[in-house]
């Protein structure tokens, strides 16, 4: 297995999605949950480099001035804004939103932020799974709550959550009840969202198999130790085993998808999934 198959290469502005849209200007905010590392930042830099002004948070303080490190070196046209906050607290998460709407007019919101564990059900630690819900699911709950009287107040009334949601939101697999549980409930979250959004006010998940982030790698060795089998044969087998397309995403191809979603292009995506899995749920052999 090479660090090819697993890292992803640098993140560059050839190979971010660029979109012409009336209301990507640094007026309109996006608030980006998980922008400290992996999807979170590549989608915050990428919403920059479309001339949005973007809230990003994380509790990871370190995580986010690397973030902001990356849209200053490569001259993203938009801003972006680092408010470190815990999604496990409430006023944590209200703290968020009011800074992020300081900024300009709260249009859109990414809902990203993450966390695995891999354990048997019976097995579980609940303080494992209460964590992984409060991040996954609760957290993505009040910022919606939030975010949505602010998109309302706009001009237009016109805006988007975006949640990130996984192929295991849609199938199951072994060793991951938690992770699993919260992704099922993100997709109910986002078409209850989509139910009460009157068509302009959108709401969308984006599914991808495994992609190229630490959250990934990092529970590479532990599925192997479960199943009682090597590293490269987690990737292989179990990762990409279902995969017509063998190789992993990478953070910017989803980001691009949270700003396709956004955007003008996506006015007819409304409590939907984008399902970018390569084949995984799709096909057989």
């Amino acid at each position: 297995m090479t660090d090819d198959a697993i890292e992803p290469p640098e993140l560059t502005t050839d190979r971010i999605l660029t979109i012409d849209d009336d209301h990507f200007t640094t007026d309109s905010v996006a608030l980006v949950t998980g922008a400290g590392s992996g999807i979170g930042r590549a989608t915050a830099v990428a919403l920059a480099q479309n001339g949005l002004t973007v809230a990003a948070t994380d509790i990871d303080a370190e995580g986010l001035a690397g973030t902001s490190e990356k849209a200053a070196e490569l001259d993203v046209p938009g801003e972006i804004v680092e408010i470190e906050g815990d999604l496990t607290d409430d006023e944590d998460v209200r703290r968020i939103v009011d800074e992020a709407a300081e900024e300009g007019a709260v249009r859109y919101a990414a809902n990203i932020a993450g966390l695995q564990h891999i354990s048997p059900l019976p097995e579980f630690p609940m303080e494992k799974y209460d964590l992984m819900h409060d991040v996954m699911l609760r957290a993505p709950f009040l910022v919606s709550k939030l975010v949505m009287p602010h998109i309302r107040d706009t001009d237009d009334g016109v805006g988007a959550i975006g949640n990130m949601c996984s192929i295991h939101g849609h199938t199951a697999t072994q060793d991951k009840a938690g992770y699993i549980t919260s992704k099922f409930g993100l997709r109910g979250l986002t078409q209850s969202i989509a139910a009460e959004g009157d068509g302009t006010l959108r709401a969308f998940t984006i599914s991808t198999g495994y992609v190229k982030t630490p959250l990934v790698t990092d529970q590479i060795p532990d599925t192997a130790e479960e199943r009682g089998i090597s590293e490269q044969e987690v990737v292989e087998d179990v990762m990409l085993g279902e995969s017509q397309v063998k190789e992993m995403m990478e953070p910017v191809d989803v980001a691009n998808l949270f700003t396709l979603g956004f955007s003008q292009h996506g006015r007819h995506l409304d409590g939907g999934d984008l399902t970018w899995d390569g084949g995984h749920l799709t096909t057989y052999e």
